[in-house]
């Protein structure tokens, strides 16, 4: 079985709570999905082996984890399955990426995942449908992980959209933080605003550990 990877590299990770750790990054081609606001439309890949991609990412060293990023890392679960107990061998810290939408998949593979940084899509940011069910089913399996949710909020994201969130993350408080993250097209006092007033609002609903970060790479003006 091969991987279809989109690009391989090193970099600092530029959102949520390990900002500034140095990753490499596996990006998956394909996403399950299609949000207004993605910044990483993918229309090339290279196929990989399990064995070819392990050679490929032994030639770094000296980095914080490996960042299974994407796309969507697990619309090709079926070749994680097979790759990250190989790549566990040379013992590295495995990062995924996720929408938080495939929870059966996920299934197949959190044992061999030990951070997990999971979006929760709003309907009024990326113009998807809900995900509910998707996420609380997702976070109730990531949440013996070192897990975070990322919820990203620009200048269409609706209070009602964090509201319900709130019913889901609520129940996670304590365990799982969340990170607010601005739409990067959309940066500005108007959404940071809003982003306050969103953590004011999952606070009164019983979400506590909630920050407001942006893209550090993008800021950096690294990849």
């Amino acid at each position: 079985m091969k991987a279809k990877i989109a690009e391989i590299f090193e970099s600092i990770q530029g959102e949520g709570l390990y900002t500034g750790e140095r990753q490499v990054f596996i990006r998956f081609y394909g996403c399950n999905l299609s949000c207004s606001f993605c910044d990483t439309p993918l229309t090339h890949y290279r196929e990989y082996t399990a064995e070819s991609l392990r050679r490929q990412i032994a030639a770094y060293d000296g980095c914080h984890s490996i960042s299974l990023t994407g796309g969507e890392p697990l619309v090709q679960a079926e070749f994680l399955v097979s790759f990250l107990p190989l790549l566990r061998q040379d013992r590295p810290k495995i990062y995924l990426e996720t929408n938080g939408t495939l929870w059966r998949e996920f299934s197949l593979v959190r044992d061999n995942v030990d951070i997990v940084a999971m979006d929760i899509k709003l309907p009024s940011s990326g113009g998807q449908k809900p995900f509910w069910d998707e996420h609380k089913k997702f976070l109730e399996l990531a949440a013996a992980k070192d897990a975070f949710v990322k919820i990203v909020v620009g200048l269409s994201t609706q209070a009602q959209d964090i509201v319900a969130s709130s019913v889901i993350l609520a129940s996670f408080s304590g365990r799982i933080p969340v990170v607010l993250q601005p739409v990067w097209q959309d940066m500005g006092p108007n959404v940071l605003e809003k982003m306050e007033a969103f953590k004011r609002l999952l606070a009164e609903r019983g979400v506590n550990s909630v920050h407001i970060l942006s893209q550090a790479h993008k800021l950096a003006g690294v990849k």
